[in-house]
């Protein structure tokens, strides 16, 4: 399959993963400006022309990528710039953009990382209420914790200092990742009652989770996109590789 020039399959410039691991970066389409890959979302184009997300960048064939905001993206199909810069990518311009594309990308979005959870938590390694993140959080056994948009900031203060008293990082201000989500989305998508406070227990879930999770943040300018990608993964990563050394 041809890689569009805005996909090159190396990068002189890239970040790191958990572990160390390279995180390729991307170009943006509408800005021009690189940034980790795991960020950026991707716009694939179907056999008929249509311009449809892919929330998992796994669709087989021609895709461009955008680091943008919702509300950015919908000025750029507003003024005709994303159409542009699709033509040029794709190298066509018969291309067919749906008037919903932003609501379209939300949901995609939205549902690619609950369903990440949702997988996460069937193999265990997703734990939910505030008694049981706390214990496990003052063992050094949390590799990420998140709290819902709509949480107490009582009830995630006090769950972020269980995290960085078990990971020996008192004064560090690390914290939770309030999401993009409220409790009633978290408790349908997970089938569970009131899902106010959620922690991994294990590395690499968190960095599992993390890619789905700033794409959602990125698109909803909860973040911005960063040249050292997954940074905040990779400190966790690291706190938990020494807690059980």
């Amino acid at each position: 399959m041809r890689n569009p020039r805005n996909e090159p399959l190396g990068s002189s410039r890239s970040a790191k993963r958990a572990g160390g691991e390279d995180a390729p970066e991307r170009r943006c389409v509408l800005t021009g400006k690189s940034a980790c890959r795991d960020e950026l979302l991707r716009l694939a184009l179907s056999p008929d022309g249509d311009v449809l997300p892919d929330a998992l960048a796994r669709a087989p064939g021609r895709g461009a990528w955008i680091g943008v905001s919702r509300a950015e993206l919908e000025e750029a199909i507003a003024s005709g710039k994303l159409k542009a810069a699709l033509a040029r990518s794709f190298k066509d311009g018969k291309i067919s953009i749906p008037d919903d594309l932003p609501d379209l990308l939300e949901n995609a979005l939205s549902r690619a990382f609950l369903e990440r959870l949702g997988l996460e938590m069937r193999s265990g390694r997703l734990i939910l209420g505030s008694d049981r993140i706390a214990n496990e959080a003052r063992m050094g056994k949390v590799a990420a914790l998140y709290h819902a948009t709509d949480a107490s900031q009582d009830g995630a203060r006090k769950l972020d200092q269980a995290w960085r008293v078990g990971m020996d990082a008192e004064g560090s201000g690390m914290a939770g990742d309030f999401l993009p989500l409220d409790r009633r989305a978290l408790s349908v998508a997970l089938g569970r009652d009131n899902v106010v406070h959620l922690a991994l227990t294990d590395a690499s879930s968190a960095q599992r989770v993390s890619v789905p999770l700033k794409r959602l943040q990125t698109f909803l300018g909860a973040v911005s996109t960063a040249d050292e990608c997954g940074e905040g993964v990779a400190q966790r990563a690291a706190h938990d590789a020494a807690a059980t050394d």
